[in-house]
């Protein structure tokens, strides 16, 4: 018979803490009874007053409820809901602050996961506003039949719950200003129990919502749906099973587009394509990026992970040849027609699971004198290797996760000859504890 282990009750009542430190992720960080006790709401320099959520064996989680001695760069919150919504965590720091944190985890994982330094640290990417930035996301959708109505918005911090919202302060006005109506426009549908989440996906101008629908929506139902788009100036989308079939409520849709204007580039994409939710800092991160690569007419230059060409057509307006690689095929696609669109010839694109053993291909037996790599929150492990043997010398490094960046940061200077010349963070996400990071590297002795 198994035994069932039993919970740690938690103390109950509140507790005095002094925070010594800010940990990835926003919490501040106490030792509470020769323990470590990450607590939500808290920052570094204060004292506060705090009660337990979770107690581990190493250390606890709590959450911060009142505080006794401010920190300076403390700000009351923007949002209403910043208590309970899980989309932010940082919203009682200042921004200035906030990037300042989100730059000293990136160089702590670099020197303690790493072992590494770099040689330069670049001033950070930040937004003009850092309201209203998001137009990319998606949303929780939840019938509640207890409150009479239908909750929209991202999740309770620490919970699976849809939290409760009207309004979102993150999100690009478009959407984060009709969160009620969202509301109130799934809770009048026959299906309003059966609607599962709501993506965003806006490009400059347009913006497109995507319905997951568990069930098939009534001809009244769409009819609804189409009159919301018309009067809020959304482009409805469908999405009645996996993501291959997210489909137009009118075909044929909408051509969504985003302009790169310093490269006089303009990038197409499908609604549930991956692209950068932060269009202003993109757009940032790539003229940072074509300042650090230089890109000249005698180079070759290898970028994987380049989804729609967000930084190979940018490269390939001023290299010899460009090969981008990605795993997905409808990406490459619209990699390939975007380069078609904006007439470029010097670049191609090939399918290809860069986390598996690659079948043989032509961009596998070339030779590039420069590389760029855009990977997910995994990194970028299984390439590093073949990097040095196509004769790459110079490397630019995108990482949204400091410690798969830190990680491979150190492999590629203690295994695989690289030193690390630069690198600092961008606010992609303000408000959240996301680090976006960019490092370059250089082969010794090239």
């Amino acid at each position: 018979m198994t035994r069932r282990r039993r919970r740690s009750r938690l103390p109950e009542g509140e507790f005095e803490a002094s925070i010594d430190d800010i940990a990835h992720g926003g919490r501040g960080v106490a030792r509470v009874g020769d323990k470590a006790t990450f607590i939500q709401g808290a920052l570094a320099g204060e004292r506060v007053m705090f009660r337990y959520i979770k107690r581990k064996r190493s250390y606890d989680e709590g959450v911060t409820t009142q505080v006794l001695d401010a920190a300076p760069e403390r700000i009351q919150p923007r949002c209403p809901h910043y208590a309970i919504c899980g989309g932010c965590s940082l919203q009682h720091m200042a921004p200035a602050a906030q990037i300042a944190a989100k730059q000293a985890v990136l160089l702590d994982n670099l020197r303690q996961l790493g072992k590494v330094e770099a040689a330069q640290i670049l001033p950070p990417l930040v937004n003009d506003s850092p309201w209203g930035y998001r137009r990319k996301a998606r949303l929780g959708v939840k019938w509640v039949p207890k409150k009479g109505k239908v909750l929209v918005g991202f999740r309770e911090r620490g919970s699976s719950k849809v939290a409760d919202l009207s309004e979102c302060h993150v999100l690009h006005p478009r959407v984060g200003r009709i969160l009620s109506q969202l509301s109130e426009l799934i809770g009048e549908l026959t299906i309003r129990d059966r609607v599962a989440q709501i993506e965003m996906a806006m490009d400059d101008e347009r913006c497109v919502l995507i319905f997951r629908n568990l069930e098939p929506f009534s001809e009244g139902d769409l009819a609804r749906l189409r009159a919301f788009g018309e009067a809020h100036g959304i482009v409805p989308y469908l999405q009645p099973g996996g993501p291959d079939t997210v489909a137009p409520l009118d075909p044929p849709g909408v051509d969504l587009r985003y302009r790169l204007p310093s490269e006089g580039l303009e990038l197409a994409f499908l609604p549930g394509d991956f692209t950068q939710v932060n269009t202003e800092i993109n757009r940032c991160m790539v003229d940072r990026a074509m300042q650090m690569l230089a890109p000249s007419a005698s180079d070759r230059i290898l970028d994987l992970f380049c989804g729609v060409g967000n930084f190979t057509l940018p490269l390939a307006r001023h290299a010899g040849q460009v090969s981008g690689v990605e795993g997905d095929a409808g990406l490459v696609q619209r990699a390939r027609d975007n380069a078609a669109r904006n007439g470029l010839d010097n670049v191609d694109f090939f399918t290809a699971n860069l986390y598996e053993v690659l079948e043989p291909a032509a961009w596998l037996d070339r030779s590039f004198n420069k590389a760029l790599l855009d990977p997910p929150r995994s990194g970028a492990e299984p390439v590093l290797a073949m990097l040095p043997a196509m004769g790459v010398e110079t490397l630019l490094y995108i990482s949204c996760y400091p410690g798969t960046l830190a990680r491979d940061a150190g492999l590629l200077v203690h295994e695989h000859g690289y030193r690390l010349v630069s690198a600092g963070v961008m606010d992609m996400f303000p408000h959240t504890a996301h680090v976006e990071s960019i490092a370059l590297f250089q082969k010794e002795g090239a």
